[in-house]
């Protein structure tokens, strides 16, 4: 028998941390094991946020860092948050009152973010949670920034604006290294190899996917997001509003987050629209109460639905404050010339879990752990419930006795 591996100074190894497949029966199991009702400050009574009836203030973004140890929020009250994942505890709070913080995003540092601005003027900052200080600034668009994804493989990244561009930026040059120019404010999104991005631009529906290094040339793909089912609702149907963009870790899909009562798969190869995620209530309004537009807007939606790493089910959150899991391992198959006359699959939860008193405006599956994070008035951590799997294992012991 060998003898166990040892480390450089001559203690035995640690083992190698344990892999749990998700499934299913673990994805109906997710309990909150932490709550934090203080991640937000409160509303100062004389604001005249507090005055307007907007309710309290929210968590808007949450980022993991690619180990999954630890995950940052920013919320309404100008603040970053940095949390444990594995420990469950708050390690630090970071305030940016002067700029304001939004759609904050790990760089591969566990260390560093970039974040939007949405005060004093829309410059994305590249900023050290060390020791509190702006790296970097990256100035260039002249509106809100609404989207910011970092490159999974390298130090670039992206921004969408309300000014209607999306630029490329490399965190090593304080100029923009691309522009597009496009007809409407834009979402983006970078596929898992890093070699594809894509590009939400609404009021035409359109998904355009680039070639990283020919993104000065036209889109390779151009996918026509287009839901026959909403006809039978209305009509004219009410348009989809887009607020969100990711392929899935597996390269095959596109998830489409939307403000309304509907998320979208799409095939990331041809743009056949393949399923309808149905269940939730849209985050388009700020309180349930709330009377709908009759434009569709962005509202509060944009951080709440995501992939889990394994690409077999899908997480969001919920006006109502629940959290919706739907189970998208045997989505159809679909190839040959896309016809948007073709009913998408419509998928209901696999299971609805009881969330927040609020608003479930940000929710993240761990890139590394087998947990969800959630946020809106106030953070939860959500594990695997292991009791019901200790009351399976006794009575399977006393049915062999």
């Amino acid at each position: 028998m060998p003898p166990p591996p040892t480390t450089s100074n001559g203690n035995a190894a640690a083992p190698p941390p344990a892999t749990i497949p998700l499934s299913n029966a673990l994805m109906t199991k997710l309990k909150p094991a932490k709550i934090f009702k203080g991640a937000v400050e409160p509303t100062p009574p004389s604001t005249p946020v507090a005055r307007s009836h907007q309710g309290p203030r929210h968590i808007t973004a949450i980022t993991f860092d690619d180990r999954g140890d630890q995950v940052l929020t920013a919320a309404e009250d100008e603040t970053f948050r940095l949390y444990s994942c594995k420990t469950g505890k708050h390690l630090k709070t970071l305030y940016s009152k002067k700029y304001g913080v939004d759609l904050p995003r790990f760089t591969h540092r566990h260390t560093t973010v970039v974040h939007a601005s949405t005060k004093e003027d829309d410059t994305i900052r590249y900023h050290s949670l060390h020791d509190n200080k702006y790296l970097q600034y990256f100035k260039g668009h002249s509106g809100r920034v609404v989207s910011l994804e970092v490159s999974p493989i390298d130090d670039g990244f992206m921004s969408g604006s309300v000014d209607k561009t999306v630029r490329l930026w490399d965190l090593r040059a304080p100029t923009c290294r691309g522009l597009l120019n496009l007809p409407a404010s834009p979402i983006v999104a970078y596929d898992s190899s890093g070699l594809v991005f894509a590009v939400g631009v609404n009021h035409y529906s359109r998904i355009l996917l680039y070639d990283q290094a020919n993104y000065d040339k036209d889109p390779f793909l151009t996918i026509t997001l287009e839901d026959p089912t909403l006809a039978l609702v209305s009509y004219p149907p009410r348009p989809i509003y887009m607020t969100s963009i990711s392929f899935s870790p597996n390269a095959k899909y596109i998830l489409v987050g939307c403000s309304g009562d509907a998320h979208y798969i799409l095939d990331a190869f041809e743009g056949h629209l393949l399923a309808k995620l149905e269940g939730h209530v849209g985050l388009e309004r700020r309180r349930i109460d709330a009377p709908q537009t009759i434009d569709p807007s962005k509202g509060n939606s944009g951080e709440e639905v995501s992939w889990t790493p394994d690409s077999k089910y899908v997480v969001s959150g919920s006006l109502n404050g629940k959290i919706i899991i739907w189970d998208v391992q045997n989505l159809p198959v679909r190839s040959g010339v896309v016809d948007l006359k073709t009913h998408p699959t419509r998928l209901q939860p696999l299971t609805t879990l009881d969330g927040h008193p609020g608003p479930s405006r940000c929710v993240r599956f761990n890139p590394r752990l087998a947990m969800i994070v959630s946020a809106g008035a106030e953070l939860a951590f959500w594990l695997p419930d292991q009791s019901a799997d200790n009351d399976e294992i006794a009575k399977e012991l006393l049915r062999k006795k």
